[in-house]
């Protein structure tokens, strides 16, 4: 099966530059192609490229102010940028070289640099991309790390606050998980704990909601645009999957595992913080397991009774 193909957007207001640097990079790479400084900026946007060829002399908007405009932006900020030049001189090499730009090219094209220069970025790419997913994917569950969920919540939080939606976190905890490990071995509780991921990545949905490893047994759920009631119903499908799921260990025994799980939602306002949202969730968390465990408890409910977060 082949593998997936790197993107690269060309920017270039001559159509036979274009057709010549297709017919260099083409069957390497997946091409999207812009004439307009304008039309390159919204193809970045739209593609997400993972580099960029940008003429210095667009039309409409030119590839120095292009280059600015995609340096500013939180999708392609990080995003190589090679400027095609009709001819070097050090005043324009500074120039782009003061935008951030990775590389340059120049006309008339040499096919074999083109490809070396585009080839050096896209591995530097591809390499420092391999390195950011390490460090912010648990390797034993392949769910987002705690650093990830860290940036992702303060992009959702910013985002609920600017438009006054509501936002709900869970905290899944594996019940009595040192007496798992314990009795069955590190190996067969690192099971436990990629089936309990497992049915966390098959229940939440919707491409906004976002669940990553917390640390240990602890699992951490955010649900952006979901009110109580919602993010109460999740909550309970993982409970109750977790609860009916065999898993098999050592060749012969068959385990079961429960979950508590605690919910808090807020619209994000003045005087409201991150950490007060999650340490709300910890406390339903606690009170969960308190009275119990293997049940879903909400911070609505434990403010009903302030003797429960006594």
């Amino acid at each position: 099966m082949d593998m997936e193909k790197n993107t690269i957007l060309i920017a270039d207001d001559s159509q036979a530059h274009l057709a010549l640097l297709l017919s260099i990079l083409g069957d390497d790479y997946d091409i999207v192609t812009a004439r307009r400084g304008r039309e390159a900026v919204e193809k970045a946007k739209e593609f997400l490229p993972d580099l960029i060829l940008l003429e210095d002399a667009l039309p409409e908007m030119d590839g120095y102010e292009a280059a600015g405009i995609l340096k500013s932006m939180e999708d392609t900020c990080e995003t190589p940028i090679i400027f095609i030049m009709g001819q070097s001189n050090a005043a324009s090499e500074r120039k782009v070289l003061s935008l951030g730009a990775a590389d340059t090219i120049f006309k008339p094209f040499d096919p074999v640099i083109v490809k070396l220069r585009v080839e050096n970025q896209i591995k530097m790419q591809n390499q420092l991309r391999f390195i950011k997913t390490l460090s912010t994917t648990d390797q034993l569950t392949v769910m987002p790390n705690r650093r990830s969920f860290d940036t992702r919540i303060g992009m959702e939080w910013n985002r609920a606050r600017r438009d006054m939606t509501q936002c709900s976190i869970l905290l899944v905890d594996v019940d009595n998980f040192k007496i798992y490990n314990d009795s069955y071995g590190h190996l067969n509780g690192d099971t436990a704990l990629k089936v309990t991921a497992d049915i966390i990545k098959d229940t939440i949905k919707r491409p906004g909601d976002y669940a990553a490893r917390w640390g240990g047994e602890e699992f951490i759920i955010l649900l952006p645009a979901t009110d109580i009631d919602g993010a109460m119903s999740i909550a309970e499908k993982i409970r109750t999957s977790l609860e009916s799921t065999v898993i098999s260990i050592l060749d012969y025994l068959e385990t079961k595992i429960t979950v508590s799980i605690g919910v808090n939602t807020q619209i994000p306002a003045q005087g409201c913080s991150i950490e007060r949202f999650i340490d709300e969730a910890d406390k339903a968390l606690y009170i969960a397991k308190r009275t119990g465990r293997n049940k879903v408890c909400s911070f609505v409910d434990v403010k009903k009774d302030e003797r429960l977060i006594g």
